[in-house]
């Protein structure tokens, strides 16, 4: 039964946050200047051209109106239609989501799969020289900013050193096993771009729940058993400091999903974050709701899935 609540109240609490995300985005891009008609007519059309064009739209109603039908619509699963490219918006964000599942996906897995044993490292080896190069560099990472690294790196490795490519997901010309070789190459630049600035929180949690861990009974009576050091570490310890982390990286994805919509815009990667960009300099409102309704409603998911596990894991979590 407390499963039960704990469950039903963290959903609920998803919901609302959905629901305000949702309508935080509807009244932010309406404060976009511009006339969005303009993105489907020409600026010399005559004033009943633009007037049926608004009607068309549903523009010509009150916000009010407006917000109400989108919600209604949105609870369908229609999103609208693109005022720039005259298709249901699903389709156009359908299109983009593939590539960016495939960037933060492999962004995250690459984040924990070197932040864990980083943490490890430093933890295990306390106040030695290897400890504190690590925390340096995990402080560091913590104070880059996304633009700042994917620009550095852009031109270093993309321009001055021609290792990689500057744009795009794909080469156009490839095909078949090519194809996939180029895809990965495009990756590694906005992927290495994402890692940087994660990394650091993950290496650095890590580190400090570890040396907690590590100085608990029950790793006292590991080790006065004869249990080896380095399962004393990764048998014992490891899988409760790992809780912690877990909860990082729920967190993080929002941070992740936003620096996403910026290395994609640096890269000209295809993903939902260029839709984006793309979207607030045609006025496109309609994709522009969907993509941030989407992205929303992915960090919600996560954080929920999130907090639910941790919930499962930590039994003093669903009885709080």
């Amino acid at each position: 039964m407390v499963r039960l609540r704990f469950v039903g109240a963290r959903l609920l609490r998803g919901l609302l946050t959905l629901w305000f995300a949702v309508t935080v985005t509807f009244f932010l891009v309406r404060l976009l200047p511009g006339d969005p008609v303009l993105a489907v007519a020409d600026p010399g059309m005559t004033e009943q051209l633009r007037a049926k064009l608004l009607a068309d739209f549903g523009l010509d109603r009150p916000l009010g109106v407006q917000y109400l039908s989108y919600l209604g619509q949105l609870l369908q699963g229609n999103m609208g239609i693109s005022l720039r490219q005259s298709v249901p918006v699903t389709t156009v964000l359908l299109e983009r989501l593939p590539w960016t599942l495939i960037l933060t996906v492999s962004a995250m897995t690459v984040t924990v799969a070197l932040g864990v044993p980083l943490g490890v490292l430093a933890a295990t080896r306390a106040r030695s020289w290897t400890d504190r190069v690590i925390q340096v560099g995990g402080v560091t990472a913590q104070s880059l900013f996304v633009p700042s690294v994917g620009v550095f790196l852009l031109y270093v490795l993309g321009v001055v050193l021609g290792w990689f490519p500057i744009g795009g997901a794909v080469d156009p010309d490839a095909t078949g096993l090519a194809a996939t070789v180029s895809m990965l190459h495009h990756l590694v630049l906005p992927c290495l771009s994402l890692v940087l600035v994660q990394l650091g929180g993950y290496v650095l949690t890590m580190r400090s729940t570890l040396i907690e861990a590590l100085g608990d009974d029950y790793v006292t009576l590991a080790k006065a058993k004869g249990v080896p050091p380095a399962a004393v570490v990764w048998k014992h310890a490891v899988r409760n400091a790992l809780l912690p982390t877990t909860t990082i990286a729920g967190l993080q994805l929002g941070a992740l999903v936003g620096g996403a919509v910026l290395t994609e815009t640096i890269y000209a990667y295809p993903g939902i974050g260029r839709a984006i960009y793309e979207a607030v300099g045609q006025l496109d409102f309609p994709v522009l709701q969907g993509a941030f309704v989407l992205l929303a409603a992915a960090v919600v998911v996560a954080n929920l899935l999130t907090d639910i596990a941790y919930g499962f894991l930590d039994p003093r979590v669903r009885t709080s």
